[in-house]
């Protein structure tokens, strides 16, 4: 079994009597005099996409400056071009035999190219003495800073989080520039990756002795139900390398807010010094996915009665266990893994971060019944892994999709020698902490894999882990089977994933018994929100003349499956610790199977389209993975051309039996059946008749009484607007957003399933419409517009408050259609 310890909460440290008696004084009692200050440098920053003369110099707004805030993405307003980043490529991953062209690649946006930033930092006289430093949570690529004219430091990798001292270049009497060089090469992605300051920026003031960047790692080696041992590792740092004498005192603070243990030390520092405690709590709150309970370290670091620093740290109590026969267990309750894959864009937003526009997304996806995410391919922003501590979400952390042998020409393969350790010691490090996070994966689909050689990189990278953090397995996302066990690269990761091998998961557990696995990559089923394709028939890579992927759910990539093989063998093999799909959402770039078919520029995966609008796939997942009851009917029923003719009905549900009507008339009970696989998890019609006007699910409990209907109308000409705002009141000040979903609907409320009508906004008041989207993968439009086409009935707007409390005002409206308003409260 491989034991998974009490992970990452930030440790009380035990209350030692002798410590505390030579404490004289509470940190209550202390002044705080000017200890650890951070600033978040969104605004007041000037950009030009080119190379420019004059970025070092201490004049900020010149020509071909724009001011922008950050983050900031320079490439999402586009425009889409089929020239952009054009890959002749074989992906071997997708089985492709020779090379072909790849258009819509990496989305068809400009991300590459050479961009500079620069603003002036706050810093002034009465900062001399301080410690300074600039945080990046990620800098899309190649970043060189530079302040005032002198460089400081690169960091190239661009999904990485990285810290530069900037205290030795400051200017004490003058202006301080801080400029970033960055630039992303063509061909260096194989989705769109952004480009810019596209991730927060912080600057942080420290006095000389405070506590190390990332400086905190908590475990919980013990936990019952009385008490949990919390382990605190603290590293505190003297920048002036004097022997001074320190107290270190740490509270730990309950979900409400309660001190529920202390720990005070005195130590002598000078440099770096590395301090351990223990701390006992009663009665702990456990977390889990689905009780979110979170607790807080405080650190103090003291000295002569002054307060030099004060440090927070957030982590959780757990027990986490996984087992090659039994799975994995949650605080002693065995759990399945509900989980997707999710690449870092947010549709419209690209990758500029918003913290609420994950939350959005997140919220969806726990709404579905996922509780676990796998950060592909890459490091993701610290925020993810705060939400998914918040929100209840398991979470795998990845560092890599290429090692020494490459997937794209200018990928990551360039820097691995020089920067591997670097980077996936920096994504440890910021990350351990956090309770959500399960798993360290060292790769994705790594081609070492199939080489000798891989197993000793993989040893390599899992050493480099357990030093970081020996608490957390490792693992990887592996596409071959054979090799990788030959070669021993699946016998070095402490829990192998495989990617789309589920009718392989009884043999791989007979070759590897003493291994848990999983499937760290599923499905990877195609589908347009809204659009369906006759006839209803299963079949790969299946090209339509639209573009677009039939929404029946049949239709799947050469390399994958239908979700209706991978429960099959999950159901099958008990063992298996879950699974995560590819992919939650839709997301820019990999417009699988319309590779080589202009415009499609972003993803067919998700079960939620680019918009952030749920496709019928959700309501499969959902009807899978929720405890909610589910009874979801599909198609639509609007089909002229077909009177008379066939139009399959299918049914995603919980409820064990259903029985469908049209216009009044039965088309019979269907219950599932196990020994069909497209009947085992789905109940389908596939031979109801199409007559214009009402669809209608009867649902049935195990009792055989009426639990639940649903109804599909056919609607008639498009006749009005509708908005649903998925929340009313926003936050001023903070980027915070609200989803306002658009319908095309007739006089009695009915969807237009086919409407396309071009709708254009106002926004007034406080707030500003931040972009526009409808979902269609294979569409031109801009996400920086107030207009945007509907597509299947439907599209999205996001709205962002401003910087002042009021009201929001949203009109919506398009010819020949009533408009409409609605308004949004900012506080």
């Amino acid at each position: 079994m491989f034991f998974l310890p009490k992970l990452h909460q930030r440790v009380f440290l035990r209350e030692s009597s002798m410590v505390i008696g030579m404490l004289i004084f509470t940190v209550c009692q202390l002044k705080a005099q000017g200890y650890r200050e951070i600033e978040q440098l969104k605004k007041g920053w000037f950009f030009a996409k080119q190379e420019m003369p004059d970025a070092l110099s201490s004049q900020l707004n010149g020509p071909g400056w724009t001011e922008v805030t950050v983050p900031h993405d320079w490439a999402i307003s586009g425009p889409f071009s089929r020239d952009n980043d054009q890959q002749s490529v074989r992906v071997t991953e997708d089985g492709e035999a020779k090379e072909k062209l790849r258009i819509g690649r990496t989305g068809g946006l400009p991300f590459f190219g050479i961009g500079w930033y620069r603003r002036l930092l706050p810093i002034t006289a009465k900062d001399k003495g301080k410690n300074i430093t600039v945080e990046f949570d990620g800098a899309m690529s190649n970043a060189r800073i530079f302040l005032n004219g002198k460089f400081v430091g690169e960091w190239p990798y661009g999904y990485t989080s990285f810290q530069f001292n900037i205290t030795p270049y400051v200017n004490w009497n003058g202006i301080n520039v801080l400029a970033v060089r960055l630039e992303n090469q063509e061909r260096s992605s194989r989705w769109y990756p952004g480009a810019g300051l596209y991730r927060m920026v912080r600057l942080v003031k420290t006095n000389a002795v405070h506590v190390s960047h990332w400086g905190t790692f908590i475990t919980t080696p013990s936990i019952t139900s009385r008490e949990a041992k919390i382990n605190i590792r603290t590293q505190i740092c003297n920048e002036l390398h004097n022997n001074k004498a320190i107290v270190i005192r740490q509270e730990i603070y309950d979900p409400k807010g309660h001190i529920k243990g202390s720990s005070a030390s005195v130590k002598h520092l000078s440099g770096k010094l590395n301090v351990s405690n223990q701390i006992v709590v009663a009665n702990p709150e456990l977390w889990s996915a689905e009780h979110p309970a979170l607790y807080r370290v405080k650190t103090t670091v003291l000295s002569s009665s002054k307060i030099l620093d004060v440090y927070y740290t957030t982590f959780g109590i757990r027990d986490i266990r996984f087992s090659p026969d039994r799975g994995m267990t949650v605080n002693g309750i065995k759990t399945k893994l509900k989980g997707v894959c999710l690449h870092d864009d947010l549709g419209a937003l690209g990758m500029a971060f918003n913290k609420a526009g994950l939350r959005h997304r997140l919220k969806l996806l726990k709404a579905m019944g996922c509780n676990a995410i796998r950060g592909t391919h890459n490091p993701h922003a610290p925020e993810m892994l705060k939400l998914c501590d918040e929100m209840g979400f398991y979470y795998i952390d990845e560092a890599f999709d290429e090692w020494r042998i490459p997937k794209v020409e200018n990928g990551y393969h360039r820097l691995f020698d020089n920067w591997a350790e670097k980077d996936l010691q920096a994504m440890i490090e910021r990350d351990r902490n956090h309770p959500a996070l399960i798993m360290y994966s060292i790769g994705n689909e790594i081609k070492e894999a199939t080489t000798p050689d891989g197993a000793e990189i993989a040893k390599y990278l899992t050493m480099i882990c357990k030093r970081a953090d020996p608490t957390r397995p490792v693992t990887a996302g592996i596409n071959v089977l054979e090799p990788a066990i030959d070669y021993g690269f699946a016998k070095v990761l402490d829990i192998p994933g495989w990617n789309y091998k589920p009718e392989q998961y009884s043999r791989i557990h007979q070759l590897l018994p003493d291994k848990p696995l999983y499937g760290s990559e599923t499905a990877s089923t195609v589908s347009s929100r809204g659009a369906y394709h006759l006839p209803a028939a299963k079949a790969s890579m299946k090209i339509w003349p639209d573009n677009q992927a039939s929404s029946y759910d049949l239709e799947y990539c050469s390399w994958s499956q239908l979700p209706d093989v991978e429960w099959m063998n999950q159901d099958k093999n008990k063992f298996v610790l879950g699974e995560f799909v590819w992919t939650g959402t839709d997301y820019l770039g990999e417009p699988s199977p319309y590779n080589d078919n202009w415009p499609s520029r972003s993803s067919y995966f998700g079960m939620i389209d680019l918009a952030g609008l749920p496709k019928d796939r959700y309501y499969l997942y959902q009807s899978r993975w929720s405890r909610k009851k589910v009874l979801h009917v599909l198609p639509h029923w609007n089909w002229p051309e077909r009177v008379g003719k066939i139009v399959p009905v299918f049914v995603y549900t919980n409820y064990p039996e259903a029985e469908l009507f049209i216009n009044g008339k039965s088309f019979g009970r269907k219950r599932f059946k196990t020994d069909e696989l497209l009947n085992r998890y789905r109940l389908r019609w596939d031979s109801a008749i199409y007559q214009p006007g009402e669809l209608k699910v009867v649902a049935y409990d195990a009792h055989g009484r009426i639990a639940a209907t649903r109804s599909v109308k056919t609607a008639k000409e498009p006749a009005r607007i509708v908005l649903e705002a998925d929340r009313n009141r926003l936050v001023k000040g903070v980027d915070d957003l609200c989803y306002v979903t658009v319908k095309i609907v007739d006089r009695e409320g009915n969807l237009c399933p086919d409407a396309e009508n071009l709708v254009s906004f106002e926004v007034s008041g406080s707030g500003t419409l931040r972009a526009v989207d409808n979902g269609n993968p294979a569409t031109t439009e801009p996400f920086q517009a107030n207009y945007r086409k509907a597509f299947n009935g439907k599209l999205m707007a996001i709205i962002q408050a401003g910087e002042h409390k009021g009201i929001i005002k949203i009109r919506a409206f398009a010819k020949q259609l009533s408009r409409t308003e609605i308004t949004v409260k900012v506080r």
